[in-house]
């Protein structure tokens, strides 16, 4: 048993719209709820502004907005998924932050060829467990630096 647990990935699960998306559990610093967004002129249109998180500017990315999902207004459960890319802290805005799980390294399968949805860019790959799809999202893609950059070439993310 212990040799199989050492091929398991700890994923935080979340929820846009109907599907269910993960991010590995260690690249995730807290989940919180939604507070009041400070927006900042001339950021991309899925970034949302920033907060003070405990003594810290973070920025915030709407994930439907993202993904080009419609938006939805925040509710009781609508979270901030606070992610840690290198040295970069974001706030991703998640319709609700659902649960933890373990998956095997090897369910997890290379995404689809044709998604037919604007997110495919950001999948890394997908797991089912049991009848659940997880799709896995690419940190690295959502949290490109270039793209959050803001159009007078001043960025929010450094």
């Amino acid at each position: 048993m212990s040799e199989t647990a050492a091929a398991d990935l700890k994923l935080i699960v979340f929820q846009l719209k109907e599907k269910e998306y993960a991010i590995p559990v260690n690249q995730v610093r807290s989940i919180e709820k939604v507070e009041h967004i400070t927006r900042v002129p001339r950021t991309a249109g899925f970034v949302k502004g920033v907060i003070n998180l405990r003594g810290v500017v973070t920025p915030i990315i709407s994930l439907r907005s993202r993904f080009n999902l419609e938006e939805a207004e925040y509710n009781e459960h609508s979270r901030v998924i606070i992610a840690v890319l290198d040295d970069m802290e974001v706030g991703l805005i998640v319709d609700s932050a659902n649960d933890v799980i373990d998956v095997d390294l090897e369910s997890i399968e290379p995404p689809p060829e044709v998604i037919g949805t604007e997110e495919a860019d950001f999948i890394k790959g997908v797991t089912k467990i049991d009848k659940r799809l997880f799709i896995l999202i690419d940190l690295e893609r959502v949290l490109n630096p270039e793209e959050l950059t803001a159009h007078d070439g001043q960025g929010i993310a450094g």
